[in-house]
């Protein structure tokens, strides 16, 4: 973990930004206090959407068409 001054990391900055993207941790001091701590950027967690394959393959085939189902859903109310 380094620590810079304010100063420090105004001259500095490309530098510093380098070691934050080799994974080092930056402390900027004020006054001798740390004001804030620099890390990296996390990466997205999201992977994108998994694969549905086992799911469509898990639910049975159904006798009738959606259209003939909505039709019986759409009967059904207005009884």
């Amino acid at each position: 973990m380094e620590k810079v001054s304010v100063r420090e990391a105004r001259e500095q900055l490309a530098h510093l930004l380098d070691s934050i993207a080799a994974g080092e941790e930056v402390i900027i001091v004020r006054r001798g206090k740390p004001a804030a701590r620099l890390t990296a950027v996390r990466k997205p967690q999201w992977q994108g959407f998994p694969d549905r394959k086992a799911l469509r393959a898990s639910v049975p085939a159904s006798a009738e068409s959606a259209a003939q189902a909505v039709r019986k859903l759409r009967d059904n109310e207005r009884s």
